[in-house]
């Protein structure tokens, strides 16, 4: 083989070598900002999750209010009609024991 075809040869094996160092380097990068790219977006994705949460909790304690309102109300209700029947009850009571002993 002659010089000029080795020389030839070296070159397109020197080429070679920096074309795969190049394209390594570049898969590289390309990962590294592949990465920074899924951090970011599992960092955002965590950001709206934590929103919503937040969201449901606010809601979840809003609703849970307005239910113990309603159940406070509902008590006071059955109080109020409780004590009416008691009050008529005692009435009827009274009435029987006072017309016993008129009576009597």
């Amino acid at each position: 083989m002659s010089l000029e075809a080795l020389d030839t040869i070296a070159l397109a094996e020197e080429k070679a070598r920096q074309i795969r160092s190049a394209a390594q380097a570049e898969a590289k990068r390309a990962a590294a900002e592949a990465e920074q790219a899924v951090k970011a977006m599992a960092a955002s994705a965590e950001e709206k999750a934590e929103g919503e949460i937040r969201e449901l909790i606010r809601k979840a304690d809003e609703k849970a209010k307005e239910d113990a309102g309603v159940l406070a109300s509902n008590t006071r209700n059955r109080q109020a009609a409780m004590k009416a029947r008691a009050d008529r009850k005692m009435d009827e009571v009274v009435d029987k024991i006072v017309e016993r002993i008129v009576n009597g």
